[in-house]
């Protein structure tokens, strides 16, 4: 794996950033950071995998180990990550509270959907 530079904070990190997983192997660039920036709660992200036509998956924040300037890195393997489905759009009526996980994967589900 190249040299990454300096940490970075979510703020500062640019879409198109390679994204690598905990062996070092690049899986794809960042697409989209999910977070709250009014509340400052970083979600997660969407990685546009490779090659870049490929599918979009959703890394949770306690799936990404580290932040750096020029990638980052993962804590987990590709096979870890959530793909959004249609099954985590809108909220529960089934009387049922979303769990944590769940509600991150129906934001991204939201995100991905309004910029398609």
């Amino acid at each position: 794996m190249q040299s990454l530079g300096p940490p970075v904070a979510y703020l500062a990190l640019a879409e198109g950033t390679p994204v690598f997983d905990r062996n070092g192997q690049q899986l794809g660039v960042v697409d989209h950071v999910l977070a709250d920036a009014d509340l400052d709660i970083f979600h997660g992200l969407i990685i546009h995998t490779r090659p870049l036509s490929g599918r979009r998956l959703y890394a949770d924040a306690d799936q990404i180990a580290e932040l750096h300037e020029r990638g980052v890195v993962l804590a987990v393997e590709q096979g870890d990550l959530h793909e959004p489905s249609a099954d985590s759009g809108p909220p529960r009526t089934d009387g049922r509270e979303e769990t944590p996980l769940q509600t991150r994967i129906r934001r991204a589900w939201d995100w991905i959907t309004a910029h398609l």
